[in-house]
This record gives C-alpha cells, structure tokens and sequence, in this order.
C-alpha cells in the first residue's frame, strides 16, 4: 500500500503526545468541570481498575495533564445525577468511563452482547442459561432503583474472584454489557446498577448508531486520541474486532476521513487524520498511570518510545525486576524512568520504593522534575512528604534533588 504520507519516529512521537493532551503548557490556576471534560472527550476513554497502590487508576489520567484537580470534579462528571454527569461507564477499552456523547456509538456492542457476542464465555453461557435469574434481578432493579450486587445476593457468603460470583451479580453485569442496566452511581467501589433510562440523557439514549457507522466514529475517536496509529493501534483503544477494524478503516480510507503513512521504523502501515500537525517539541513531564492510554498499548509504547513495559502485581514479589505498581515518568519527549510507588496514606506519605532511569538516564532538569513531579503528586493526595526508600543511585540523586527543590520552595 502506497502511503500517502511519511513521518519520523520523532514526529509521530510528538503527534502522540500532543493528540493524548500532553502539551507542556502550564495547566489553569483552578481546573474546572470544563478543562476536565474536554480533555476526557479528547481522550474518548478512561479505564477504570481497582487497584488503589497511589489512586484509582481512573483519577491519574487526568493529574498527569492537568496537574492537581479536585477528584470529586470527575466524580460528579461519573456519577453524580442531573446536569453534571457527562461520563458513563461500559466497555471501552476495558472497564471505561466514557464521554456520554459516545454512548449511542455503544449500543452495537450492547446488542452483541445479548447474543452472547464479545463477552466472557462464562457470561455468555450463564445468560443463555439462567434467563429466570436475569429477568428476577431486571425487575427488582426496575421496582427498587439504584442497587449493588451485594444487596441482591442470596449468598451467605461474601462472594469472590470474578468466577465465583453470585448468580445475580452474574445477572448484574449480563445486564450491564446487554445495556439493560448501567451504573448510576458508586458506594465505595462498588457499582450501583439502574435502569438506563434513569440515568442517561435521553438525547443519547434514544439515539443509537448502526455497527458499520459506529465503528467508524470509535476509530475516529481513536485516531484523534492517538494522533497517528497502525491499524492495531486504532483498533485496540476502543476494542474493536480485527475483522470490523479493517473493513472500517478501508472505508474511513476510502472516504477520505483518514490517511495511510509510514513511521520511521515501523513495519505496518499507520493511519492519521487529514492535515495532521506536527508540534516542534512537547516538553512535558509527568507520572503515568500503569492504565494510562499513553502507554496501556504495550508494543505501540516500545515502537514510539523503545520503552518495554509490563505490569508486575501478579508476579510473585522475588521475580519482580522494577516492583509492584511501577509508574512511567515522561520527561522530554522520553519514557526516561520508572518509579514504584505507594500512598501510605496511615503515615501520610508518599513512598517511593524504587527508582530505574533508562538510558541515557536523567539529567539535572530531569531529576529535579521527576522530584517536582512527586512533590506535586504527594500534595493531590493529601499526603505530607515523599519518601524515598530505594537504595539504589538513582534514588540518591532523586533525594538530593528533593532536598534542592524544597529549599527553592
């Protein structure tokens, strides 16, 4: 295929950043529902996960852009009922908050997942059959509201992993990837279920959108969050089947919404939008989520970034090489560390366990800004200090830098 256009490594990298909201720019002095909102809906997508090692993963995505904003701004946006809400939550990459203007571009999805299609085999099976059970919870929802799968158990016992779950949470979350119910609210983590004519708008609601017209807004969406992707790339954000991917993105092609073009280095052909700008620099620094769709696209971050990166929870704590929740620092245009991390929150600090600098490593600015980084991430939490545990050099410099910037301050 005859590419249309070319570009370096450099430059795609710095599409990327600039498409993902990483500017550089100086952040307002008070971040607003808006400044939130425009840049989710750049984004397309928020990927929600439990584990609470610093902060929600949902909540980093956006301090890594706009530095220190009030969490309950983006909780309001989630959950809230009325005027504030604007994001729902489905299956966007993964578990997902979304901007509501891409609901009716759900709602293909939704309809497979009725016919057993794109979900879990398990829950496919169980909503094949045990209709009595779904349809039992689906009227107690409608009669009661807003309910957690906890107060529809008929299990004594507190349920566990996903597979051993109760019948009606089964029954909860067939509902939900059916949009027969979705999530009206929260209790701590766990989802409040509720009609979806309860809680969406229904300028969205009474909206849906055809598979094929559908599919090719989301890899719009992908393609303007990622600035310039392969077809993976593109398909990969929202999820998309390969064999729906391609036949979208010839069409997006052929209709002239996208273009081909080739990345310095990359084997497969990319696509980007018409007219694609190409920043002079992007020099911003910032602490990524493990979830943060910069870099949750594993091999797309080692072609833009030479940058290998793996999530170590699950692996046993002696086969660990960088620790257990490890946050990338951006710096400059490079991934040029990593930093495992934790909120101890009962000692009110934040401490770093680990230090990595990847090659060439950090210089002055870049130490004192990953120090300036973690000083500014300890104050969003509320906590009183970082401190910094690791023994290795890099973890000395970083303390040296810390004991700078604070005398400065």
């Amino acid at each position: 295929m005859l590419a249309d256009l070319s570009f370096s490594l450099k430059q795609a990298r710095r599409m990327a950043l600039a498409a993902q909201g990483f500017s550089g720019r100086q952040a307002p002095a008070q971040i607003k529902a808006t400044h939130l909102n425009r840049l989710i809906n750049r984004l397309g997508v928020l990927q929600i996960d439990s584990v609470n090692a610093v902060v929600r993963s949902h909540y980093l995505p956006l301090f890594s852009r706009l530095g220190h904003y009030s969490p309950l701004i983006l909780e309001q946006a989630a959950w809230s009922q009325g005027r504030r809400r604007s994001l729902f939550e489905y299956w966007g990459h993964e578990a997902s908050l979304l901007p509501m203007a891409l609901y009716p571009l759900m709602c293909w999805r939704m309809e497979r997942a009725k016919q057993g299609q794109g979900i879990y085999s398990q829950l496919a099976r169980f909503g094949r059959e045990q209709p009595a059970v779904i349809e039992r919870v689906l009227k107690t929802v409608e009669q009661q509201g807003a309910l957690g799968a906890g107060s529809l158990s008929t299990r004594e016992e507190r349920a566990g992993p996903w597979w051993d779950w109760s019948d009606e949470k089964h029954a909860l979350e067939w509902l939900f990837a059916a949009g027969l119910v979705t999530v009206a609210g929260r209790r701590g983590f766990e989802r409040l279920y509720d009609l979806p004519e309860r809680v969406i708008p229904g300028e969205f609601l009474q909206a849906p959108v055809g598979e094929a017209e559908a599919q090719r807004g989301l890899l719009l969406h992908s393609a303007t969050a990622l600035g310039v992707g392969t077809e993976k790339d593109l398909r990969d954000y929202f999820r998309l089947d390969p064999a729906d991917s391609r036949s979208r993105l010839a069409e997006l092609v052929e209709n002239g919404q996208l273009l081909t073009c080739q990345v310095q280095g990359w084997k497969q052909p990319a696509y980007c939008l018409p007219e694609p700008k190409v920043p002079r620099r992007v020099p911003a620094s910032a602490l990524l989520s493990p979830f943060d769709s910069l870099v949750w696209e594993r091999s797309r971050t080692e072609r833009l970034f030479d940058f290998r990166y793996r999530l170590e929870i699950y692996t046993p704590q002696d086969k660990r090489v960088y620790g257990y929740y490890v946050l990338p620092f951006l710096h400059n245009e490079r991934i040029a560390a990593r930093v495992d991390l934790r909120a101890e929150r009962a000692n009110g600090c934040l401490a770093v366990h680990a230090v990595h600098e990847e090659e060439p490593g950090l210089d002055e600015e870049g130490i004192l800004a990953l120090a300036l980084n973690l000083r500014q991430m300890a104050d969003w939490l509320g906590l009183e200090r970082v401190q910094v545990n690791c023994q290795r050099v890099s973890a000395d410099r970083l303390k040296v830098a810390m004991l700078v910037m604070s005398v400065g301050l």
